[in-house]
């Protein structure tokens, strides 16, 4: 992919702008297609496209009275809800308290401004349940500086290029490198950075707590037809494969890591086959793991020739190791 390229969205994008242009469009009551599309940033195709699909939307049974309805006429869009959400919502207090939750995560990942709707309603939603949001709920979403979250959603926003020092954890390397960011975004409690690297010249994501430093830069980019989904590792067709066998107490490897085949075996084992982006990465969890796991095809010798680096970095100046217990 180069930038610049407009390639198809993924469902991910699809479903976010959905979410957006609808509760827009009903609050506007009938806006110009034309105003949608300028205000969305998409073509007349696909805003037709998208409301396409709201007349499958609904709930349980799929009646005309639980499906919302679209009407494009005269170059206008009116979008109304089904009926069914015109009823009165009732919360079991569980419920509720999961949504106060879930907007405060919200606010917390996407800067939303205290005084906004979001907070207007977690703020309402709380009063109901007797409770104070920020006394109660404590939100942690990883280790990433304030400063460079804020500097980074501000090159997106922007569209300006940054340049960051960043430690490469596969290849325990840091290096410094211009990179154009497209997205910020959250998973599995850490904060990432989806952008185009100028230095490997292609789409990259890194963690954004491993950026050692920042600096925003004058140059701007264009921005990307689509931004890439919250997918953390996605292997190419030219990564090494590595077998392995996991003992019961390592089975928390196949759903902490993307595995591309497990096999139950015998005795609560696991035979998990991995696709290996760094091999500095695979040392790691194989040191880590030690006699919790075996490798049974990919490089047999690579967990001992990594114990041996590793051991090497503890030799004394003079070259002496230090005696072994």
């Amino acid at each position: 992919m180069t930038p610049g390229s407009n390639p198809r969205p993924g469902a991910d994008d699809r479903l976010r702008r959905l979410l957006a242009i609808v509760p827009w469009v009903v609050g506007q009551d009938g806006p110009a297609i034309d105003e949608v599309c300028v205000r969305f940033e998409i073509t007349h195709d696909q805003l037709l496209a998208d409301l396409d699909l709201l007349f499958l939307c609904g709930v349980y049974p799929f009646t005309p009275d639980t499906l919302m309805e679209v009407l494009v006429e005269d170059g206008r869009v009116w979008i109304r809800y089904a009926d069914f959400f015109a009823r009165p919502l009732r919360l079991t207090p569980e419920e509720g308290l999961f949504l106060v939750a879930s907007g405060a995560t919200l606010m917390a990942a996407t800067g939303a401004d205290d005084d906004g709707a979001l907070a207007r309603g977690i703020a309402k939603l709380a009063g109901v349940l007797g409770i104070e949001p920020g006394e109660s709920i404590e939100i942690d979403l990883g280790r990433a500086s304030p400063e460079v979250l804020a500097t980074l959603r501000g090159a997106v926003g922007d569209r300006r290029q940054v340049e960051i020092d960043y430690y490469t954890y596969g290849r325990d390397e840091r290096t410094r490198r211009v990179v154009e960011p497209h997205a910020v975004f959250t998973a599995e409690g850490e904060w990432y950075l989806s952008a185009w690297c100028t230095l490997a010249q292609a789409q990259r994501r890194f963690r954004v707590d491993r950026i050692r430093g920042i600096t925003m830069l004058d140059r701007r980019f264009e921005a990307p037809g689509h931004s890439e989904g919250p997918i953390v590792f996605e292997p190419r067709d030219d990564d090494p494969r590595m077998v392995i066998d996991l003992a019961p107490g390592a089975r928390w490897v196949v759903e902490q890591y993307p595995t591309e085949q497990v096999e139950e075996l015998d005795d609560g084992f696991l035979r998990a086959t991995l696709a290996v982006g760094e091999r500095a990465w695979l040392e790691r969890l194989l040191l880590r793991l030690g006699p919790s796991a075996k490798v049974v095809d990919g490089a047999p010798s690579l967990a001992r020739d990594a114990a041996h680096r590793v051991l090497r970095r503890y030799e004394r100046r003079d070259g002496s190791r230090p005696a072994e217990r």
